[in-house]
This record gives structure tokens, C-alpha cells and sequence, in this order.
């Protein structure tokens, strides 16, 4: 007996730009990868998210419908997005909910980002360009341009003037 399986999962109606570069064991549908991007082992990406160029998505990361991640962002493992401000299996009926019993919630990833190993970015969060997400941190709220946050909840921890950002290009 000859079995087959492949180990990537991209649904033919993902649109994949230049030089995309997909790792093993991901599961990929209705979403948008732009040219030159990396999407590590264990990824999900949903319908409706949409990856910008020169992104490095890391294993295990979950990006559910909704995110839209700009060009040259950074997110580290097993980081997770929420798209549901108010998530249950049931209506109050007890029926199973179905796509029409919930509202998706979009977040957004600013140009140059980075979001560290095992943070968790709540629905309806804009995290600024070239801001940076400490690991493990929960992101509740907007995080402004060129600030550093961290904890649960991720809180301010710095902040670059735009001095500083010159003085690192």
C-alpha cells in the first residue's frame, strides 16, 4: 500500500506573491502572502488576513481572519491573534455558532513590528510601526509607533524619540 500525504496545506484560493517561502505542516486559506516572505512549520493563517513583503512569520504562530500584517514585520513563535471580542460555542439557544453568529474584530501590524515568542494580540488592537511586543506579552491596547511594551497586560516600557530611530538605521 502506498500512502501519500502532503505535509503543507495551502488552499488554492491562498495568493502568494514573489519568493514566499512556506515550511512544512501549515495550513493556509483565503489569505494573502506577499513577495518574499517567510511562514514557518505549524503556521495557520486564516481567510481575510493578509501578510505584507518581507515578513518573517515563526512556527506555531496562529493568525486568524481579519489581522492584516504590513510589510517588514517580525512575529516570533507561537504568537496568537484573537478576531472575537466576546467568543462562545453556543448561541443562547444552544445551537453550535456558525460564522453568521459573530463579528470578526480586524487588528493591524504596522510596518516594521516585532512581536516576541508566545505574545497573545487581542481583537481590534493596532500595534504601531517599528513598535515591538515583548514575549510573552498580552497586547490589550494600541501600541503607539516606536514603543517597546511588555507584561500581561503589556505595558509601555519605552519609547524612541525619533532621534533614536535615525541614530539606529
Amino acid at each position: 500500500m502506498n500512502l501519500f500525504y502532503s505535509t503543507k496545506k495551502v488552499a488554492p484560493d491562498v495568493k502568494i506573491g514573489r519568493d514566499v517561502q512556506i515550511y512544512d505542516f501549515v495550513n493556509l486559506y483565503g489569505c494573502e502572502i506577499n513577495d518574499n516572505t517567510k511562514i514557518g512549520t505549524f503556521v495557520e493563517i486564516q481567510k481575510n488576513a493578509r501578510i505584507g513583503k518581507n515578513c518573517k512569520i515563526s512556527s506555531h504562530t496562529f493568525i486568524c481572519e481579519g489581522v492584516t500584517i504590513e510589510d517588514k514585520v517580525f512575529i516570533g513563535h507561537n504568537v496568537t491573534f484573537i478576531n472575537d471580542r466576546y467568543p462562545k460555542a453556543c448561541n443562547d439557544d444552544g445551537s453550535i455558532q456558525s460564522d453568521e453568529d459573530w463579528e470578526c474584530t480586524p487588528s493591524l501590524v504596522k510596518y516594521g513590528a516585532s512581536i516576541g515568542s508566545n505574545a497573545t494580540i487581542l481583537c481590534g488592537v493596532t500595534i504601531g510601526e517599528k513598535a515591538i511586543v515583548g514575549a510573552g506579552s498580552v497586547v490589550t491596547r494600541d501600541v503607539l509607533p516606536n514603543t517597546t511594551v511588555a507584561g500581561n497586560p503589556a505595558k509601555v516600557i519605552h519609547r524612541s524619540s525619533p532621534v533614536e530611530e535615525k541614530k539606529r538605521v
